[in-house]
């Protein structure tokens, strides 16, 4: 567990800080009519803002591939 914690740590960070954004993007801005289906539940909007810092965390690591 350590190893992937070492191994995967930007992703992780990336991940739970999306989740934080997406919660408190839910709470300030959210959607006053609830017809929003992004933002009309605090589980939707942290999840999709989890993800989109999970893809963003990709942005910033240095793994190279190799061409074959």
């Amino acid at each position: 567990m350590k190893k992937f914690i070492q191994n995967h740590k930007l992703a992780l960070i990336g991940t739970f800080l999306g989740g934080i954004a997406g919660y408190f993007y839910w709470q300030q801005i959210g959607c006053s009519t609830g017809t929003c289906p992004l933002t009309s539940k605090p589980l939707n909007s942290t999840l999709y803002f989890a993800f989109l810092g999970y893809i963003f965390s990709g942005f910033f690591s240095n793994k190279k591939t190799a061409n074959s």
